[in-house]
């Protein structure tokens, strides 16, 4: 399980994501929950940036993500 804040500026992440629309366009599909006793291999999104092991931001271009 990974627990992960979605930043607000791109400098703060540890990982650059780009949401496709399709299921077929993605390198990897993450299903986030709503209580962390429910992320089996999922992802968790936290409140606060200190529980995160992860910090994520949202490109908007493909060509962005890492």
């Amino acid at each position: 399980m990974s627990k992960v804040i979605l930043v607000d500026y791109e400098w703060q992440a540890d990982i650059k994501v780009f949401f496709v629309d399709y299921e077929w366009q993605a390198d990897e599909k993450v299903f986030i929950v709503d209580y962390e006793w429910q992320a089996n291999r999922k992802v968790f999104r936290v409140n606060y940036e200190w529980q995160a092991d992860k910090k994520v931001f949202r490109v908007d271009y493909e060509w962005q993500a890492s």
